[in-house]
């Protein structure tokens, strides 16, 4: 075995033995945006844009209701965060203006 050996990179993305250096980058996560196309961060507030019927709560979140400390999953269209009455609450993006 010879010193050349070691000089190749398996790249996963492509299958293919590359040298250094020359691997394809990791693709990038898409930036979440709220309807207004604001970028949100883990620990935003947000503010709801219309009334949403929660379900299996029996419930309703007003427009202009206040959701503090979001946090952001795997899906850049749904957002995690609690609310007073609600904990394990999913919203979708879409719904959310940033405050």
């Amino acid at each position: 075995m010879n010193g050349d050996d070691e000089a190749y990179v398996y790249d996963e993305a492509t299958g293919e033995w590359v040298p250094p250096g020359r691997t394809a980058a990791p693709p990038e996560k898409a930036a979440v945006r709220d309807a207004a196309g604001n970028v949100l961060a883990d620990g935003d507030s947000v503010t709801l844009i219309k009334d949403l019927k929660v379900k299996g709560a029996n419930q309703t979140l007003k427009q202009g209701t206040v959701i503090r400390s979001i946090r952001l999953t795997d899906d850049p269209e749904e957002i995690d965060c609690r609310h007073d009455t609600i904990k394990g609450l999913v919203l979708r993006t879409e719904f959310v203006r940033k405050r």
